[in-house]
């Protein structure tokens, strides 16, 4: 890609690579507070279809979104490579617990040459605003998300449930 802007990231960053269908995803580690095996997962009514519901994680709870859904992705069965990842995140001035469900856990790593792309810009409605930047491991792209404003983007709305004849 030519004249594809480029910016340096720390020479120390480390990022959590997931692997979502084919793609490689990252997220900075400094964030990443522990990876579970998947586990029994509670629905929450009126919950919109991206979060899966809460985990139990030493007597807190924890919503739990499916990665794939929120990034409007299908959905496939759990498998043994299932994991969901927990992260606490600095959202509008608080601390946000929440958990990712993600097809895989690749690896803990830096990218190639220490930088971030900016997102292709492709002249339509696309989404960018919850990307940091694209970067390499190897020959494959991996995309960085930004967190806060991956979860920002969308608010989880509770609405009150419908009026119920008795």
């Amino acid at each position: 890609m030519t004249g594809a802007q480029e910016k340096p990231i720390g020479g120390d960053d480390k990022y959590l690579t997931l692997g979502i269908d084919r793609e490689v995803f990252a997220l900075p580690v400094e964030h990443v507070q522990e990876i579970l095996d998947m586990c029994e997962i509670s629905r929450l009514p009126y919950a919109p279809p991206y979060m899966a519901g809460m985990i139990d994680v030493r007597g807190r709870g924890v919503p739990v979104l499916d990665l794939r859904a929120r990034l409007g992705l299908p959905s496939i069965p759990v498998s043994a490579a299932t994991r969901i990842v927990v992260l606490d995140l600095p959202l509008d001035g608080r601390r946000l617990v929440i958990g990712l469900i993600a097809d895989r856990v690749i690896e803990v790593t830096g990218l190639d040459d220490n930088t971030l792309q900016q997102p292709p810009e492709i002249g339509t409605g696309w989404r960018s605003d919850c990307i940091t930047g694209i970067g390499r491991r190897g020959p494959h792209f991996v995309i960085v998300f930004d967190l806060p404003k991956l979860f920002a983007a969308e608010r989880i709305e509770v609405t009150a449930p419908p009026d119920v004849a008795a």
